[in-house]
């Protein structure tokens, strides 16, 4: 496969993921304002969504004030915000149709029909307008309907060829960050309740976290408990079976990566850390993580995390 396909893939698949996760940070965002509070807490609520985004400081830049509406707009549609949902679903179009040959005819459908649905959406709302409340819930959820049909198409149509791994590896490298950002927005949120970082927990709060990552359900699944925040730690980041876990995301990457190797016949230092990292995962507990702090696991997970892409990228010629 031609570096430069591989690269399309990689980032195609990233993008869609992306796209998924910030509608859902919004929509969880967005559940939250129904709750009594303060309108400092509102403005709280959208910069950690921003963050979440890793948009929070250019939109300070271009907005100054935050808002609702100035973020919504931001994290939507916004072209000066590259990680937009528009900007995540026009660059998956634009890379889908570079790596068209290394596509199924159903895969390119999804990420194809994804874009014509977006320009529909920009045609209603018209310029200069935002979307209303009901018109704005029905663009998120066209927005995870079109992610869920590239991932299903991806799994159900493709060869298990390197076009496929490549594929995997963009969408769990970018899910593990997703994952990871979100609990570094929120790890005060998570803090075991001897601690008083925060102030007082909302539950609400909390269930917007599981909610955000469609893991509400799976939790009393897996807990069988009322919502604790130390186990929703737990959840998102040591339980395999929770697909949007970090140790699950680098489990898949593990696997995708020595897929790869076992394709070219050659194995790298992308295999060697992203075994490292599955390794660290595996070994870790909740109570280590706490006791050296979430905050700075987290903070070192995404480093780590980055740093494979580029490794990535670098083995596999892509810059």
């Amino acid at each position: 496969m031609l570096a430069r396909t591989a690269d399309n893939l990689f980032w195609l698949a990233r993008s869609m993921e992306r796209a998924d996760f910030i509608a859902r940070t919004i929509e969880a965002t967005l559940r939250l304002e129904y709750l009594p509070k303060t309108e400092s807490d509102k403005v709280g609520e959208w910069e950690g969504a921003l963050n979440a985004a890793g948009a929070y400081d250019s939109f300070v830049e271009k907005h100054g004030e935050l808002d609702e509406e100035a973020a919504v707009e931001y994290l939507t549609f916004d072209l000066a915000n590259p990680s937009s949902i528009r900007n995540c679903l026009e660059n998956a179009r634009a890379a889908g149709r570079a790596g068209r040959t290394a596509l199924t005819a159903e895969t390119w459908t999804a990420i194809n029909d994804a874009w014509l649905q977006l320009k529909r959406f920009e045609t209603s709302r018209g310029r200069n307008r935002s979307l209303d409340r009901e018109e704005l819930m029905r663009f998120l959820d066209y927005v995870k309907k079109a992610s869920l049909d590239f991932d299903g198409s991806c799994y159900r149509t493709m060869l298990r060829n390197d076009a496929y791994w490549f594929n995997r590896l963009g969408i769990f490298v970018e899910r593990a960050d997703n994952t990871a950002r979100l609990l570094d927005v929120k790890y005060h949120l998570l803090l075991p309740s001897t601690e008083t970082v925060g102030g007082p927990l909302d539950y609400f709060q909390w269930v917007a976290i599981l909610r955000a990552v469609s893991a509400a359900t799976a939790y009393h699944w897996v807990y069988r408990d009322r919502v604790k925040p130390w186990l929703i730690a737990d959840l998102l980041i040591l339980k395999a079976a929770m697909p949007r876990s970090l140790i699950s995301c680098y489990e898949s990457i593990d696997r995708a990566l020595d897929s790869l190797a076992r394709e070219d016949g050659r194995s790298g230092l992308a295999q060697r850390q992203a075994r490292a990292m599955y390794a660290k995962l595996e070994r870790s507990s909740m109570t280590e993580i706490f006791q050296g702090g979430l905050h700075e696991f987290i903070t070192e997970f995404i480093e780590d995390n980055a740093r494979l892409s580029t490794t990535i990228s670098e083995q596999y010629l892509f810059t």
